[in-house]
């Protein structure tokens, strides 16, 4: 059986398919707010879907932009992102049966280890270009993380409301860097031309 190896792309590879990457992370992220606001907060069944697509969403996605940018042993700490999300994803289906205090546990716990496996791959990507935001993410996200354990208990039940800012926020790094990419991109072409 042969192994193929997959190289690390191009700065400039790197930086189209991040800049694409971002935008798509931005685009889930803000309907994944928008329908936790509407549909979630008030029918439980679409609540629980949406508790447990968000981070199965992020699984999926740090195994996709590995894959693209190098492989998942080239990005370990996507890679153990990514087995972490979708562990994280079961355990909400768990946590689910217990209590909504106990799914924001849930989520605490993967804010933090998502947003410091987060802020280690941004670390690793700092020459592609706007991984400062992607890094301050990462920070915020591990800091949501605590903050919500702490909420998890206490004794007023969460809901899906409580968890949608810590999306919005994540998508609004995902969407400036995004725009950073493709501000530099567009910089880096008008001078080749």
């Amino acid at each position: 059986m042969s192994h193929q190896t997959l190289q690390e792309p191009s700065p400039l590879a790197a930086s189209r398919w991040l800049r694409s990457y971002y935008f798509a992370r931005a685009g889930f992220s803000i309907a994944w707010v928008a329908a936790a606001f509407t549909i979630g907060r008030s029918m439980p069944p679409i609540e629980a879907a949406l508790l447990i697509a968000y981070p199965a969403w992020d699984a999926i996605a740090n195994v996709v932009d590995a894959k693209r940018s190098g492989g998942l042993k080239a990005s370990p700490s996507q890679a153990i992102n990514a087995t972490v999300s979708l562990l994280t994803s079961l355990a909400v289906v768990v946590a689910l049966g217990q209590s909504l205090n106990a799914v924001l546990a849930v989520f605490g716990v993967w804010a933090i280890l998502a947003g410091l496996f987060q802020l280690i791959t941004g670390v690793r990507r700092w020459k592609t270009g706007a991984q400062w935001a992607m890094i301050l993410s990462g920070a915020q996200s591990a800091l949501a993380g605590a903050f919500f354990i702490k909420q998890a208990t206490g004794a007023a039940t969460p809901g899906i409301v409580d968890i949608a800012p810590y999306a919005a926020f994540g998508a609004f790094y995902f969407l400036i860097s995004a725009i950073w990419l493709a501000v530099k991109l567009a910089r880096q072409s008008a001078r080749r031309e």
